[in-house]
């Protein structure tokens, strides 16, 4: 008898980017499109980490421009993160973690992966639906974050 084995050490790392309006007031939003697991809910933009990446910050900037195109300039927080463990409908186990920033300037363009974005008043998340349960708590964090003072940002 041949015994199985599981790996139970694989996960993905899939950054979620939490950005907020230059005042610190809304949060940017996007419905998610043809996704198994949150179709047709609104989420923070960000993905997973490819082999190709060659830095954890280089992943974002690549995130960020696949998801909401390359004229959206985004300054970061890059030295903190809020960290979630997500198991996926199909199994997969992901490590999310949530980095603080603010847009800056420039045309936002989605990707295929989402049908509409909204900047959504702090003050309203608390009712805005559809969205993904912990969005009030990570954009307060976020927002907490980005007014402590001596921060310094990376624009991505």
């Amino acid at each position: 008898m041949v015994a199985m084995v599981t790996n139970t050490t694989l996960f993905q790392y899939c950054q979620k980017l939490v950005i907020l309006s230059s005042d610190k007031q809304k949060v940017l939003l996007a419905k998610r499109k043809g996704e198994a697991d949150y179709d047709g809910t609104f989420s923070f933009i960000g993905g997973k980490m490819e082999t190709t990446d060659e830095s954890l910050l280089a992943g974002m900037r690549r995130e960020k421009d696949e998801e909401i195109g390359p004229d959206a300039k985004v300054q970061i927080l890059p030295t903190e993160s809020y960290n979630l463990l997500f198991r996926k409908k199909d199994g997969n186990v992901m490590v999310l973690p949530h980095i603080a920033g603010t847009y800056v300037s420039g045309d936002i363009h989605l990707s295929d992966e989402y049908s509409e974005y909204r900047w959504v008043p702090l003050t309203d998340l608390a009712t805005f639906e559809p969205k993904i349960d912990n969005i009030p708590l990570l954009a307060e964090w976020a927002a907490r974050k980005l007014t402590e003072p001596g921060i310094a940002l990376t624009e991505i």
